[in-house]
C-alpha cells in the first residue's frame, strides 16, 4: 500500500515554484570537500511524523493517518511501510526512534519487548532492503503514569527497576538495528518542589542509572555514541540537565565526562534562555557535540512547540559550529518537529521536510563560505591580539601571578579599548546570507 501521492523530491534550484522540490538541498554538491549529504545526515524523528495525530495541551487529535489501526502491530507495522516509503521519497537515510514510538506498549514489560522483537525484525528487514538506517534509539520514561515522579530520579525504588529494565531492551533493540548513537532525554528527571525531593540522592541515582547503561552497551558490544539531550524545564519545573554546562558539570562530578556527548536541540536552548549556537558552541568547545534536533520554538508561546526549522540565519550559525566541529558523524541533524495542528494533510508533512531541510542546506552553504573566507576568525583574532605578546602572552601561558600582575596594572596610564563593531558583524552576515548561492 502506498501512503503518499507526490513522488520522488529532487533537487530544482532556488528559482523552481514546484513546492514539491528542493531549492537549496542538492545532496550530491561538494562543500568543502564532501557531499552535502554526509555534511549534513537528516534524519526522521518516528515520534512526530509517524505518531504524533495533531493533539496539544488545548486539543485533541485533529489528524488522519492510514497507518493508524485498531491493533498496535499492525499499526507498527503500517507506520514502517509509511515511513520508509516518506523517507525514500525525500532521500533521507536515517531515522530516530523511542521504544514507544515503533509499537505502543502492552499491558507487561515482558509483553512490550515481545512487540518490539516482532516490530523491530520487520523494521530491520526494511533497512536491509532500501540502506536507510537508524541514526538513535531511546527510551520514553515520560508517558505512561508510572514515571510521575520522574524514572531514574523517582522516588519509587520500583520505578527506578523499570526504568532500568526498559532502557536494557532498547539498548538492545538499537543495538540490532545498528544504531550509531543512543540517546537520554530525561523528559521527567527532575523536581517540582524541594519541600519533598532530595535532590542528592536524585541525582546520584541518575548517575548510576547513566553508569550501568554504558556498562551494560559494552556488555552487548554496542558501539554508538551515548548522548544527553540537555532540557531546562517542561514537563518538570527544574530540570536535572538544564543545559549543556549543566549536563558537564554532572558528568565531570560522577566521572562519566568520557563516556557522554549531547545532543543539542534548538527549542530546548530557547526554553533554557540560551541562542540555539550558544547551546552548540558551548558543547564544541568542551568536545560534547554528538548530534541535533533540528527544530525552533515560538519565542511568543514560550513552550516547547518543536516547529520545523526555517530561520536561515540560525542555521547558518548552527552549521558554522557544526563546521568547526569537523562534522556530526556518528550524529546528525533530526527533525525533531511536527507539522502545526492545523497542518492536517499528508502533504504538509513532504512541505516541512522541504522546508527543514533547504533551511540547513542554505545555512550550510553560508557557513562554509563564511569559514573559507575566515571572517569571524579574522575578526576575533584582531579583538583578542593583546594576549599575542608582551603581559598577554605570559596571561596565556599562565605565567603570571597576582604580584606580577599588580606591578604591571601600576604602571599603567590610561586603558584603551577597541570597539567590539557587533552591529558591523551582523551586517557582513547577512550580506553572507544574502549572496551565498
Amino acid at each position: 500500500m502506498k501512503y503518499f501521492n507526490f513522488g520522488k523530491i529532487k533537487y530544482e534550484g532556488p528559482l523552481s515554484k514546484n513546492p514539491y522540490s528542493f531549492k537549496e538541498y542538492n545532496k550530491d554538491e561538494i562543500i568543502m570537500g564532501k557531499k552535502m549529504e554526509e555534511h549534513l545526515r537528516f534524519a526522521v524523528s518516528w515520534w512526530h511524523t509517524l505518531t504524533a495525530l495533531g493533539s496539544d495541551p488545548f486539543g485533541s487529535n485533529s489528524m488522519t493517518r492510514k497507518w493508524i489501526t485498531t491493533d498496535p502491530i499492525s499499526t507498527a507495522m503500517c507506520k514502517i511501510d509509511a515511513g520508509f516509503e516518506f523517507m525514500q521519497k525525500l532521500g533521507i537515510k536515517y531515522f530516530c526512534f523511542h521504544d514507544r514510538d515503533l509499537v505502543e506498549e502492552g499491558e507487561t514489560l515482558e509483553e512490550s519487548n515481545k512487540r518490539l522483537d516482532i516490530v523491530s525484525d520487520y523494521l530491520l528487514e526494511k533497512m536491509k532492503e532500501t540502506g536507510i538506517k537508524c541514526l538513535w534509539g531511546t527510551a520514553n520514561l515520560f508517558n505512561n503514569k508510572r514515571f510521575v515522579h520522574g524514572a531514574s530520579t523517582s522516588p519509587n525504588a520500583d520505578v527506578f527497576a523499570y526504568s532500568c529494565a526498559q532502557v536494557k531492551k532498547a539498548i538492545e533493540i538499537t543495538n540490532k538495528l545498528g544504531g550509531e548513537n543512543y540517546v537520554f532525554w530525561g523528559g521527567r528527571e527532575g523536581y517540582e518542589t524541594l519541600l519533598n525531593t532530595d535532590t542528592e540522592r536524585e541525582l546520584n541515582h541518575f548517575a548510576l542509572f547513566l553508569k550501568m547503561a554504558k556498562d551494560y552497551a559494552n556488555k552487548i558490544g554496542f558501539k554508538g555514541q551515548f548522548l544527553i539531550e540537555p532540557k531546562p524545564k517542561e514537563p518538570t519545573k527544574h530540570q536535572y540537565d538544564f543545559d549543556t554546562q549543566t549536563v558537564l558539570s554532572f558528568l565531570r562530578k560522577y566521572g562519566l565526562e568520557k563516556d557522554f556527548k549531547v545532543n543539542i536541540e534548538a527549542n530546548h536552548a530557547t526554553l533554557a534562555g540560551h541562542t540555539f549556537n550558544h547551546e552548540l558552541n558551548m558543547a564544541r568547545i568542551n568536545g560534547v557535540l554528538g548530534s541535533i534536533d533540528a527544530n525552533k520554538g515560538d519565542l511568543l508561546l514560550g513552550w516547547d512547540t518543536d516547529q520545523f526549522p526555517t530561520d536561515v540565519y540560525d542555521a547558518t550559525l548552527c552549521m558554522y559550529e557544526v563546521l568547526k566541529n569537523g562534522g556530526l558523524n556518528p550524529g546528525g541533524l533530526n527533525f525533531d518537529a511536527k507539522v502545526r495542528r492545523s497542518s492536517f494533510e499528508l502533504d504538509d508533512l513532504a512541505f516541512a521536510y522541504i522546508s527543514g531541510m533547504d533551511t540547513f542546506a542554505k545555512g550550510l552553504k553560508v557557513a562554509s563560505k563564511l569559514l573559507e573566507d575566515k571572517v569571524f576568525e579574522d575578526n576575533i583574532k584582531e579583538r583578542y591580539k593583546s594576549y599575542e605578546s608582551g603581559i598577554g602572552k605570559k596571561i596565556d601561558l599562565g605565567q603570571v601571578d597576582f604580584e606580577m600582575l599588580n606591578d604591571y596594572a601600576l604602571k599603567l596610564k590610561e586603558i584603551d579599548n577597541v570597539s567590539g563593531h557587533q552591529e558591523l558583524l551582523e551586517t557582513i552576515l547577512n550580506q553572507y546570507i544574502y549572496n551565498t548561492k
